[in-house]
């Protein structure tokens, strides 16, 4: 939808696409992504079972950390699948971007939760350093390979969306520290096995913490960058600025600004200073400002104030052309 004003010197056109915005994940792809989760928490609750009585059997400190891990992750698939549900709905008057924000919302919390998780496991694992618990190794070993089959298999099923959903792409950090966090009970299950050292065990806890650690940062940079709305990695604000002042009729561009609703779908408002000319000819510079956008950037929502005069908002452009 279009929206044409005109009042004095200043002439405003906006592209709104709100209520479009819903189509930007197809119910086809939500209902796939939901599917994923499902299938992916069924699998991942049946290898926290297979853990949790490993560990309690066994006494492994490794297998038990890992076990916690597994079941952030069961929490983060939920919290995630939820967060795709709600995104299906419609955009309206009150929500005009939709709850596509949800995913991000939700991905934060999973971040948030896999420090607390790792600060239990560093505090357990220097518990045991002073008070050594024997491990049975082989039982250990054994649950340890199950688990790391379990979590390749989710791996596999979530890495398709990796890279196009923050929510996805969480969860699947999720699932792959947890595969090398497993990796990591393996092999301090054979070094028990040949050598018998216990403190090997809370050793690969202090690695899985710090795996986990590791994981959150990187999913807690991202969301925090969104939620403070931030400019996206596609579009770096001085090159589309300079982008938009090369398009034919425009004399400057100011007040620009870039954010994502979330990652994969950008938006731009800006202000652009047009030459003087008929408002019926602004028409084409709009569309070349908005596939540059597109195409360029990335950016999928644009919104652009064509303006001849001060556009009354203190912008720093607006203001060196009034003393001039």
């Amino acid at each position: 939808m279009s929206k044409t004003k005109s009042s004095g010197h200043d002439s405003t056109i906006e592209h709104i696409q709100g209520y479009d915005y819903v189509n930007h994940a197809g119910p086809e792809d939500s209902s796939a992504a939901g599917n994923k989760f499902l299938l992916s928490i069924l699998i991942t609750s049946l290898t926290l079972i297979a853990e949790i009585v490993g560990g309690l059997l066994t006494g492994s400190l490794a297998l038990l950390s890992d076990a916690a891990h597994v079941f952030l992750d069961i929490f983060a698939l939920v919290l995630s699948y939820g967060a795709v549900r709600l995104a299906t709905r419609a955009p309206s008057p009150r929500h005009t971007f939709g709850f596509h924000r949800m995913k991000v919302l939700a991905a934060f919390v999973n971040g948030a939760t896999l420090i607390i998780v790792a600060i239990e496991i560093f505090r357990e694992a220097i518990s045991r350093f002073v008070h050594p618990v024997s491990v049975i190794a082989a039982p250990m070993l054994i649950v340890a390979v199950i688990g790391l089959a379990a979590n390749l298999i989710v791996a596999i099923i979530l890495k398709e969306h990796d890279h196009a959903d923050l929510n996805a792409r969480a969860a699947f950090l999720h699932v792959l520290g947890d595969a090398l966090s497993s990796v990591g009970v393996i092999i301090a299950g054979l070094v028990m096995l040949l050598t018998g050292w216990t403190w090997v065990d809370p050793a690969a806890s202090i690695l899985i913490g710090f795996v986990i650690l590791t994981g959150a940062w990187r999913v807690l940079k991202e969301v925090v960058h969104i939620l403070n709305e931030g400019s996206p990695e596609s579009a770096n604000p001085d090159e589309v600025s300079a982008a938009l002042a090369m398009v034919p009729g425009v004399l400057t561009v100011h007040d620009l600004h870039i954010w994502s609703i979330e990652p994969g779908y950008s938006v731009m408002s800006v202000h652009a200073l047009l030459e003087d000319q008929l408002l019926s000819d602004t028409g084409s510079i709009l569309g070349r400002i908005k596939d540059i956008a597109r195409q360029r950037f990335k950016i999928e929502h644009t919104t652009v104030q064509f303006e001849c005069a001060d556009c009354g908002q203190h912008c720093i452009d607006c203001g060196i052309r009034a003393k001039s």
